[in-house]
C-alpha cells in the first residue's frame, strides 16, 4: 500500500459497499467483498472508536438542524444485492452498527427494467423488512444509468420513479438519493434538489467532512483489493483528499465525452 497523506480538517469517511459474497457475478466483482473480510472492516470500524451514523443524521448536521458525533462515521450499500438483507445485514445488527442502502428499483422489481448485468439481487418487498432491521433506504434511482448523460425527462423520470416505489412500499418519504456510479453534474444535482431530495451521495472516492455539499456527498468506493490496513487508514483520517472540492478538468472531459456518446446509442450503464 502506498504511503498514506493526513488530510486537514474534520474528515469524515463514509464507505460504499456493494455486494458482500465469495461468489460475486464478474462485472461486480471488482466492488464485492468477502463476507470474512467485511467482517473484518466493521471490527476496525467498532475499534476505531468513531460513532456510526446513518445519511439522515449526516443531512440533518449540513442543514445545520442538528450536530453530529465528534467523530462520526457512515456505512453505504448500492443496488440491493441478495446479501443485503440477509447476511449483510445480520453482519452489521450484530455489532449494532446502522447503515444506508441505496436500492435501484428497476433492478429489485419483479418484471422491472434495469440496466445492471445478471445477478442474485434482493426483492422490493424485502425493502421494508430491511428497514425495519435497523438499515436506512434511499433510492439508487430506477435502471441504474449514466444520469449526468441523460434529457430532462429521463432524468426525472428516473429520480421520481425510484423515489415514488420506495415510498409507497415503506410507507414514508424518501429523501436521499445517490447517483450511479457517482456520475452527477450541475444540473443532475439541482434536479435531485427539485425532485424532492435532501442529500445526494456521489463517489469521488474521497472522504466526506463536515463541510461537504449536500448533492455529492463523498464516499470511499470499496474494492476487493483494498484492505483492513486501507480501511483503518480511512477511519484515521488518512489515504485520500477531503470534500468539498471542485471536479478535476478531466472529470468534466469525460462527462462532456460520455454525453455525446449517449447521445448516439441511449441511456448506458453507470458502472
Amino acid at each position: 500500500m502506498s504511503p498514506v497523506r493526513r488530510t486537514q480538517g474534520p474528515a469524515i469517511p463514509v464507505f460504499l459497499y456493494h455486494a458482500v459474497t465469495d461468489d460475486p457475478p464478474e462485472w461486480i466483482a471488482e466492488f464485492t467483498v468477502t463476507p470474512k473480510e467485511f467482517a473484518a472492516h466493521l471490527d476496525a470500524v467498532v475499534d476505531s472508536g468513531r460513532t456510526p451514523v446513518t445519511i439522515s443524521a449526516l443531512a440533518a448536521h449540513l442543514a445545520g438542524r442538528a450536530p453530529l458525533p465528534a467523530r462520526p462515521v457512515l456505512l453505504t450499500f448500492d443496488d440491493g444485492f441478495a446479501d443485503l438483507p440477509g447476511p449483510t445485514a445480520e453482519t452489521l445488527a450484530r455489532r449494532g452498527l446502522p447503515a444506508t442502502a441505496y436500492l435501484t428499483t428497476g433492478a429489485i422489481t419483479p418484471g422491472g427494467r434495469s440496466l445492471l448485468p445478471p445477478a442474485p439481487m434482493m426483492t422490493l418487498a424485502e425493502a421494508k423488512p430491511l428497514e425495519e432491521s435497523g438499515m436506512e433506504i434511499g433510492s439508487h434511482t430506477v435502471t441504474h444509468a449514466q444520469l449526468d448523460t441523460l434529457t430532462a425527462r429521463r432524468l426525472r423520470r428516473e429520480l421520481l420513479d425510484s423515489k415514488a416505489a420506495l415510498e409507497d412500499t415503506l410507507g414514508h418519504a424518501v429523501p436521499h438519493l445517490a447517483y450511479p456510479h457517482g456520475y452527477n453534474s450541475p444540473r443532475v444535482r439541482a434536479t435531485a434538489a427539485r425532485a424532492g431530495y435532501e442529500t445526494a451521495a456521489a463517489v469521488r472516492h474521497a472522504l466526506s467532512s463536515d463541510r461537504d455539499e449536500r448533492y455529492r456527498i463523498a464516499r470511499l468506493i470499496v474494492r476487493r483489493g483494498h484492505t483492513v490496513a486501507d480501511v483503518e487508514a480511512w477511519l484515521a483520517g488518512c489515504g485520500a483528499r477531503t470534500a468539498p472540492y471542485r471536479d478535476r478538468p478531466k472529470t468534466v472531459a469525460w462527462r462532456w465525452y460520455r454525453r455525446g456518446r449517449a447521445a448516439l446509442r441511449g441511456p448506458e450503464f453507470a458502472g
